[in-house]
């Protein structure tokens, strides 16, 4: 008997179940409804997460210590396109990026943006904490102005690792 025979109710219980991580996963218009379950302070970070590695898993670690939550913003594939990575970029789907990225422990919910700053998410949130990596000074940090008007921290965590997607990328066509 193939699936398309049985009954509704025992196809949906063969069905595997989506992971509880994908709950995670929210979309900018339903952003305001989720943070308002969210305990504050609220610590915000993006980037594109094209292929995460230790040192994207090890700063969301250290931006989640600064606050009882974490949201993380990603790039829409439109936006990273135009960030000038490379024709081949991203490797994997928003889709694919954000499941990755809500899988995390430290990450308490994930969503993304299509602008080309996540400008727009950070007003909606209005974390007390937002953060980059190393390579991002204070003051260069899109919404800085704004979360510090509010009372907030802006922090650049100095990287541990220093490993990038462009670097591992780069490896991977030299093999």
């Amino acid at each position: 008997m193939s699936d398309s025979t049985l009954p509704a109710a025992t196809a949906a219980a063969a069905a595997p179940a989506l992971p509880a991580f994908e709950s995670k996963i929210a979309a900018p218009d339903e952003l305001a409804e989720r943070l308002a379950a969210v305990p504050r302070p609220l610590v915000f970070t993006n980037g594109c997460f094209d292929i995460v590695h230790r040192g994207h898993v090890t700063l969301l670690a250290q931006a989640r210590a600064l606050g009882a939550a974490l949201l993380v913003a990603v790039n829409s594939d439109a936006s990273v396109k135009r960030l000038g990575k490379g024709d081949e970029r991203p490797v994997n789907a928003l889709a694919d990026r954000l499941a990755v990225i809500a899988a995390l422990d430290s990450v308490t919910l994930v969503t993304w943006f299509d602008e080309d700053t996540p400008l727009q998410r950070i007003l909606d949130c209005r974390p007390e904490v937002l953060v980059k990596g190393g390579d991002w000074p204070v003051e260069k940090i899109v919404g800085n102005r704004e979360v510090r008007a509010c009372g907030g921290r802006v922090l650049s965590l100095p990287f541990i690792h220093q490993t990038s997607t462009s670097a591992l990328l780069d490896k991977i066509r030299r093999l």
